[in-house]
């Protein structure tokens, strides 16, 4: 920093703090008796109250630091909130400077015979961990929880890394009755907000005066010798800029069905460092864009350097495309050659951990190590391939422009008005067919020249599960037949991982055990490394009790056990998008055989059911046959992710669904 700085530097004014705030340890009976939330009577836990206050200070000798103070006040409703007792906080550490907690109290408050007791967190109940190379974490675990205790704690996080200020949150897996954050910083330092999430969050700008105060001494030579020290004292105005939420009542963040990572919908802040302008200086530009993030990551060794790389490949596949012109044909041929020769090692990675050589040379590698080497190839070979940087649906969606948010890279053949994406870790999949880790809305493409594009991840290409049955059913209401079921698409990967990994005696009872009561013989299964093709699965099977005998009639759904018995969406409202990871298609076709001596009195009436915007259909068909009845049901989701606005009918698409496949065939004996 400038010399200035170097000064003893000193903030005159701090932060005036909320007059209303909570103090720490004013537990009320009232607070300790409630014996479940009121807004939320299921919940296990709430966080009655919660103050994260963030702040600069400026040491002699070391510079500014980030000073995050938290308090937190939680109610423990029963055993399934204990959970909540335990506190984390991860400590970055760098060379030679660290993060580090000070101030820590924490306090579990009871209610015994009519009086608050507390316990204190004593150095027994404080761990510490090494969570990787550059994060240790400290975790509190507070004494005397009981069913019904009040935990609070209050702690300062000191930073030196004030151009890294922690993501904070606004919502947890339990109810909020109260959080405030105050974000206040000097205005040499200039933030963006981005915001995450789905409740409302409205901050208040203000601001205030504040004074610096800078002094130092000097010596200075007298005549006829000796010195004397001079000192100085200059006080700078300023202004705090300060940021200012102050949110009350905010819902649990639960977990629904259909959802990629909860974690992309948690109301969040992230405050990110874009400009430094200290005093009579030149600011600097920090904020990157996505043009600063994918020139970085192309020109890193560990990424750009390994695609620049061939010599130890040529001979290879110089023989494996010789003779071959098509495009295609060459990237076919490459794709399968890196998945069989390079074991997956099972770690992610936009940049290699081994390095393309050694990969290729062991046999192993990182996601990196695999798909860059497969994009030099590709490359080598005359094809217009490129790398795509991706964040993985665990990693959860990129918010801004950081280096941070990608964690995975996949490789790319850009073709005549389509894109061709290819993983060589997915041993079982097909050019567009990702992984499901993979398919997290968008990537983006880099090309040699430094341009780029953003791509969508998400398939366009319904996976299919097409089940065919031959079945007679007996005046028992007893079933047996003949089931075939074809996979594509995803569905096939998914069979593929599965089955290939499966002890096939463990698969079969599983099986079985899914439908429930079946016998299943015959079980057969084709194409299961004939990548590109349906995988067919084929079995014969006894069923009992699949109709309903009441004296001289049978009664049974003609789906009988593929029918669905129950509407998966059962929560009236949804705040998050249905996410099903990919189109798809069911399709069940039926032949039912009648028992001797019975006919038909009833069938269900045929029915279709559409979603709007062409989002999904249902179809359902009944007939009588010369020998019996034939069913066809249809059912498809033709967009990977439904909105929340879509959701009321879809549930409703579902529960008209539910209620056809629940109908009755009736029949009489003749």
């Amino acid at each position: 920093m400038k010399k200035y700085i170097l000064l003893a530097f000193a903030f005159v004014c701090f932060a005036t703090l909320n007059a209303q705030e909570i103090e720490f340890g004013e537990i009320s009976k009232a607070e300790l008796e409630e014996k479940q939330h009121p807004q939320d009577p299921e919940a296990a836990a709430a966080i009655l109250y919660e103050k994260t206050y963030v702040t600069f200070r400026y040491i002699q000798g070391q510079g500014f630091q980030v000073e995050t103070n938290v308090h937190k006040r939680i109610k423990i409703y029963n055993k399934d909130g204990f959970d909540m007792a335990n506190h984390s906080i991860p400590l970055y550490k760098g060379s030679g400077e660290r993060e580090k907690v000070a101030g820590l109290k924490a306090y579990t408050y009871n209610l015994e015979n009519g009086k608050i007791e507390d316990t204190k967190l004593r150095n027994d109940g404080i761990f510490k961990e090494k969570r990787s190379e550059y994060v240790d974490v400290e975790k509190l675990t507070m004494p005397n929880v009981k069913e019904g205790s009040v935990v609070e704690y209050k702690y300062k996080m000191i930073s030196p890394y004030y151009w890294n200020i922690n993501e904070i949150n606004f919502q947890y897996s339990v109810p909020v009755n109260h959080i405030e954050v105050l974000f206040e910083t000097p205005e040499y330092f200039t933030y963006k907000k981005h915001f995450k999430g789905y409740f409302l969050l409205k901050p208040e700008e203000t601001s205030r005066s504040g004074t610096i105060t800078l002094t130092g001494s000097s010596r200075r030579g007298q005549s006829g010798g000796g010195s004397s020290t001079n000192f100085q004292r200059d006080d700078i105005d300023f202004t705090y800029n300060i940021t200012k939420f102050d949110l009350k009542n905010v819902p649990a963040l639960k977990e629904e069905s259909f959802i990629s990572n909860i974690e992309n919908y948690r109301s969040a802040v992230k405050f990110e460092l874009a400009q430094i302008q200290m005093p009579n200086d030149t600011p600097q530009y920090l904020a990157k864009s996505w043009d600063d993030v994918v020139e970085t990551i192309y020109k890193s060794e560990s990424f750009g350097g390994e695609l620049d790389k061939s010599s130890y490949f040529n001979d290879d596949i110089d023989g494996l495309i010789d003779g071959v012109s098509d495009d295609m044909k060459k990237a076919a041929l490459i794709y399968n050659y890196v998945r069989n020769k390079i074991k997956w090692n099972g770690n992610y990675g936009k940049y290699t951990e081994l390095g393309v050589r050694k990969a290729y040379k062991e046999n192993t590698g990182n996601v990196a190590d695999m798909n860059l080497m497969l994009t030099a190839m590709l490359r080598y070979a005359g094809v217009n391939a490129n790398p795509v940087i991706l964040s993985t649906r665990q990693h959860g969606i990129t918010m801004f422009p950081t280096l941070n948010g990608f964690n995975y890279v996949i490789s790319a053949i850009e073709v005549e008005n389509a894109v061709i994406l290819l993983d060589a870790t997915n041993y079982y999949g097909e050019p567009n067919i990702l992984p499901l880790r993979a398919l997290n809305w968008t990537g983006r493409l880099i090309r040699k020249d430094g341009s780029w594009n953003e791509i969508s991840l998400m398939p366009q290409e319904a996976a299919l599960r097409a089940t065919s049955l031959i079945v007679t059913l007996d005046e028992n209401g007893d079933l047996a037949g003949k089931q075939r079921t074809q996979f594509t698409s995803h569905n096939a990967l998914d069979f593929r991982e599965v089955y290939t990994n499966a002890d096939k005696t463990d698969y079969l009872e599983k099986l079985e055990n899914a439908i429930g009561d079946i016998e299943i013989d015959e079980h057969d299964v084709k194409n299961l490394k004939e990548i590109g093709k349906p995988v067919l699965e084929s079995f014969s099977f006894t069923k009992e009790a699949q109709a309903e005998v009441i004296g001289d009639k049978l009664y049974f759904s003609p789906l009988f056990f593929l029918a669905t018995s129950e509407n998966i969406f059962k929560t009236e409202e949804r705040v998050y998008p249905v996410d099903f990871g990919y189109p798809w298609k069911r399709k069940v076709m039926m032949n039912i055989k009648l028992p001797a001596g019975y006919e038909v009195e009833s069938l269900p009436e045929a029915a279709a059911i559409r979603l709007p915007d062409n989002l999904g259909l249902y179809s359902f068909n009944i007939s009588k046959t010369p020998t019996g009845i034939s069913v066809v049901m249809s059912k498809e989701i033709n967009t990977s992710v439904i909105t929340p606005d879509k959701y009321s009918a879809l549930r409703e698409f579902y529960k008209m669904l539910v209620e056809k496949e629940k109908e009755k065939v009736v029949l009489k004996k003749i």
